[in-house]
């Protein structure tokens, strides 16, 4: 099943929108996020999305706020997605994917009873997550494709690269952050960049440290 919906502003969005905590999960606009949805409340939660706007936002639990692992802090902004793909298994799951819509930040979280967690939210602080590819033309694609480069050779991992030296900007950089696989503070970092270039840079520093804390030199960002 495919579905599909243009939101063009912040005015667009729900402003009350089902949050799924999941740690070192990272949706950013436009990037698809494919989920394996096992849980009965987080079952519950897509039954009603599809039900309405198909709308949920992924955020990652704050796990050093030192609250109880049942109801963990939540960062403050995460990125809402729409339901794009959907299944349903034999055994009772779904697989589901995501498309990123923009982030968001939570105003307030909300009782609910619905045993998946609901929160008021404002995307107004957002705005350019709207606009696709903006601000590609600041980002330092030589110095993302090095740091990639480089993080590929010490782990000798491979990739396409002919499809990497094909994507714009902003789905190289968003791809690449989502993939990566870094902590939840440095993706958070990532998430909570102000713009594609600031986000780049995250990347490219969080892909520096890491390497160098592979060496056995430093410590990786905190």
């Amino acid at each position: 099943m495919s579905m599909n919906v243009a939101y063009k502003g912040p005015a667009d969005c729900p402003g009350v929108i089902p949050v799924f905590p999941l740690p070192g999960a990272l949706l950013l606009p436009r990037g698809q996020m494919p989920l394996n949805i096992f849980e009965p409340r987080y079952l519950a939660m897509i039954d009603d999305a599809l039900r309405t706007d198909r709308v949920i936002g992924m955020i990652q639990p704050d796990s050093e706020s030192g609250e109880t692992p049942l109801s963990p802090k939540l960062f403050r902004v995460g990125c809402a997605g729409r339901v794009t793909q959907f299944a349903e298994t034999g055994d009772g799951r779904y697989l589901i994917s995501l498309t990123g819509i923009a982030r968001f930040r939570i105003e307030e979280e909300l009782s609910t009873t619905t045993g998946y967690r609901r929160c008021k939210v404002t995307f107004a602080p957002f705005e350019s997550d709207f606009h696709a590819r903006a601000g590609e033309d600041a980002v330092d694609r030589a110095g993302v494709l090095k740091a990639l480069r480089d993080f590929v050779d010490a782990n000798d991992l491979k990739v396409d690269w002919a499809g990497i030296e094909e994507a714009p900007n902003e789905a190289l950089v968003n791809a690449l952050c989502m993939m990566s696989p870094f902590g939840p503070r440095e993706k958070q970092a990532m998430l909570e960049a102000p713009d594609l270039k600031t986000r780049a840079e995250v990347l490219i520093a969080v892909t520096e440290m890491e390497l160098v804390r592979g060496s056995g030199s430093e410590p990786t960002l905190q």
